[in-house]
């Protein structure tokens, strides 16, 4: 990372103090790398665990987009994070909770930086008809209990054009090209999570905010990210649930 990456690395804690009392954010882990910050959330998620907890990662090492593609994280560049949902709607409805984050990270551009940006259904967002963000939505079946929906977003923050594969570089742009300036990362990964309404049909939550991120809540997470961790080392991580939906790769903006 270069020394401006370096100052605007994320940091939870102050994250989550600057969010305040949300649904969406109340808990946040902060990942050098990772895989996938979706894999992240349901290799850690728990029935205790409640909606709104957000993994982001500074770099993703197997990041992916819909249609098995693969979506391209370059070190320090942009926001890669996933959200926990336990939404009320059937797995067959995950593209509208799709569209329904998209619109969010949409007005989330639109109130920070007075960009227009257009969403291209599936799960794109566009500036000036390239690629700037998208969201990947994957649901995982839990028998009795409420399921899971993790919510993978990925926003090209402060790209070059060189920072994007050949391939990409007509199809695909960022905050900071857009705008013609560096943007701090740290404001946006705070805006973008808050842009996300407090009530809604996507969330299982409808009344209090009663029961946000407390210390010891974001310990025992923290403590079972580590734990499945060591365990995929060991090779001895084994996962026997029905994950609706995962791709595998090609690159993808």
């Amino acid at each position: 990372m270069c020394p401006d990456e370096v100052a605007d690395r994320l940091v939870a804690h102050e994250m989550e103090a600057d969010l305040g009392r949300v649904v969406v954010g109340r808990q946040i882990i902060v990942l050098d790398e990772t895989g996938s910050t979706n894999d992240a959330i349901l290799e850690i998620a728990l029935p205790s665990f409640k909606e709104g907890l957000v993994v982001f990662a500074e770099h993703q090492t197997a990041g992916r987009g819909q249609r098995r593609n693969r979506w391209e994280s370059a070190v320090g560049k942009g926001l890669w994070f996933s959200i926990l949902l336990r939404p009320k709607i059937e797995l067959s409805e995950s593209p509208r909770l799709m569209t329904w984050a998209a619109k969010s990270i949409s007005n989330a551009i639109r109130n920070e930086f007075s960009l227009e940006s257009t969403i291209k259904l599936p799960n794109d967002v566009q500036i000036h008809a390239r690629k700037i963000a998208g969201v990947l939505v994957e649901m995982r079946a839990r028998g009795k209990s409420p399921h899971l929906a993790i919510v993978g977003i990925g926003i090209n923050v402060n790209h070059t054009l060189e920072d994007f594969p050949p391939g990409l570089q007509e199809r695909a742009i960022s905050l900071a090209i857009a705008l013609g300036r560096r943007v701090e990362k740290f404001k946006s990964a705070i805006n973008v999570p808050a842009s996300f309404p407090h009530r809604s049909i996507f969330m299982s939550q409808h009344r209090s905010l009663k029961g946000s991120s407390t210390i010891a809540a974001k310990r025992n997470v923290v403590k079972r990210f580590e734990r499945v961790e060591l365990l995929k080392k060991r090779g001895q991580w084994k996962d026997d649930s029905k994950v609706i939906g995962l791709p595998k790769t090609k690159p993808e903006a």
